[in-house]
């Protein structure tokens, strides 16, 4: 039996705001880990991407947090409580929002701080005062540093895509993060992926976790429909657009692996009439919150992006998902696709694959425990080939062997020295040799080794007495003034 939001007892204000999201039944994951965590018990929890992690700690979070409820405007009365520490800028403003539409009927305080932004605007929010505080975890110790953010009172932290925070490198920040913090404190850490390093930080930071797993780890959504097609470097982009054509999708997220390439491919299908927008880390944070929305508005068809967007984006009703690269670590592969199929609904996950590609085709094996087909995509032009000449040889893909000419510039160049040489007579003279270099190699006589010419010569020069005979001596120079006397 699904359990419904309406089963849980929220409080009035709570209440009101997810039904007006129109949220009735929960998922497993929320219908599992919201009534532990109102209980005030660390979690461990691990979900597929996309099955709603952020209601499952922010609604019991809040409904423990209102017993500090109150309408003061001094910033004493508005400690930050619990703080939220995400990995990238895109999650950490996606998750303030949601806990901001939950929270719309209370009188409690949520921010959002993040890197790429002027620090004064979150400053000054910082130090009105806020209950909940939403952060990345590099400018969470900037605020930190410079005495904003002041955490002696926090009674909640939540650990959201903890994985991904260990694979980029927040493995030091979290850990001087987490010192600031009240030992007597509850722990969430929520993970699409349980990995050996997951496990070791549970165990330094979580006491006596309960671990609430609805999925088998690493395993991808079944309403995603996964198809892997072999293609060259220079033909996937053309098997992309014959995949949107022959399947009608209007939208997609296309991945790749470097922020040079995602630029790369992003102008090339704008020049090819498609609304293409790019996301990666070197754009501004302006930029990809534009770029962001532009795409969920549904201005912008194709948004190619890096595995910054790979983790925890909710934007729904996504058809379809392209890795133009097979990613190299294979648990990106499960939270790219994870951005489509999502709350139920059917999705498309297109992988294309160079010869080069299979190592990592054989490592996603692996992590989904599942065989994977490798299929040939038939392009039209390959289908009218076939079709076409019925036995003779296709002139695009063979040329005759009197066509075959790919140094034609230098053959036309010795085609014409060749009737040069025809029509003149002149032929240079051969060159006579020296005898001399004709002759065998004679070793030097005795006489010869024991006095050389140079030696004899250095001698006669050398007049001085008791200076060497291989020195030099100096030539006399009339001066130029005489010196004083």
């Amino acid at each position: 039996m699904t359990a419904s939001f309406s089963n849980l007892s929220l409080a009035e204000p709570l209440a009101r705001a997810v039904a007006e999201m129109g949220y009735e039944s929960m998922t497993p994951i929320q219908a599992q880990a919201i009534p532990v965590v109102l209980t005030g018990k660390d979690v461990m929890g691990a979900a597929q991407t996309g099955t709603g992690k952020t209601a499952a700690f922010s609604l019991p979070l809040l409904q423990r947090l209102l017993k500090h409820e109150n309408t003061s405007t001094s910033p004493a009365r508005h400690p930050v409580r619990a703080l939220v520490l995400l990995p990238t800028r895109e999650l950490a403003d996606q998750v303030a929002q949601q806990i901001k539409l939950y929270a719309k009927y209370t009188q409690m305080r949520s921010a959002v701080v993040f890197g790429g932004m002027d620090m004064k605007p979150q400053t000054i929010e910082l130090k009105k005062g806020v209950e909940i505080l939403v952060a990345t975890p590099g400018r969470l110790l900037d605020h930190i540093e410079a005495k904003n953010a002041v955490l002696n009172q926090v009674e909640y932290v939540v650990l959201d895509e903890a994985d991904r925070m260990l694979d980029i490198g927040f493995l030091p920040d979290l850990q001087r993060i987490l010192s600031f913090l009240p030992k007597q404190r509850t722990t969430l850490l929520f993970s699409a992926t349980f990995s050996p390093e997951i496990k070791r930080l549970a165990g330094s930071y979580l006491q006596d976790p309960i671990t609430i797993e609805v999925a088998r780890p690493n395993e991808t959504a079944s309403t995603v429909e996964q198809r892997f097609y072999a293609a060259q470097d220079d033909d996937k982009r053309r098997v992309v657009k014959a995949v949107l054509n022959q399947r009608g999708i209007k939208q997609a997220f296309i991945f790749v692996n470097s922020k040079l390439g995602c630029g790369r491919l992003a102008r090339s299908l704008e020049r090819e009439g498609l609304k293409t927008a790019a996301l990666h880390g070197d754009k501004s944070q302006d930029e990809r919150l534009k770029a962001l929305e532009a795409f969920k508005q549904g201005e912008v068809d194709l948004l190619v992006c890096t595995d910054v967007a790979a983790r925890g984006l909710d934007i729904k009703d996504v058809p379809a998902v392209f890795n133009f690269d097979v990613p190299f670590n294979a648990e990106d592969y499960v939270h790219r696709i994870g951005r489509t199929g999502r709350a139920g609904a059917s999705g498309l996950a297109v992988t294309l694959v160079s010869p080069s590609d299979m190592r990592l085709v054989g490592d996603i094996e692996k992590l989904i425990k599942n065989k994977l087909q490798v299929e040939v995509f038939p392009l039209e032009d390959d289908r009218s080939r076939e079709q076409s000449n019925d036995g003779r040889r296709d002139e695009r893909r063979e040329p005759r062997r009197e066509e075959r000419r790919p140094e034609r510039g230098f053959e036309r160049r010795r085609d014409e020295d060749d009737s040069r040489d025809r029509r003149s007579s002149f032929r240079p003279a051969q060159v006579s040799r020296d005898p001399f270099f004709e002759k065998p190699y004679e070793a030097p006589t005795a006489e010869q080794a024991n006095a050389a010419s140079w030696e004899a010569s250095a001698r006669t020069v050398s007049s001085r007495p008791g200076l060497s005979a291989n020195i030099k001596p100096k030539r006399k120079v009339a001066a130029l003034f005489k010196s004083g006397e």
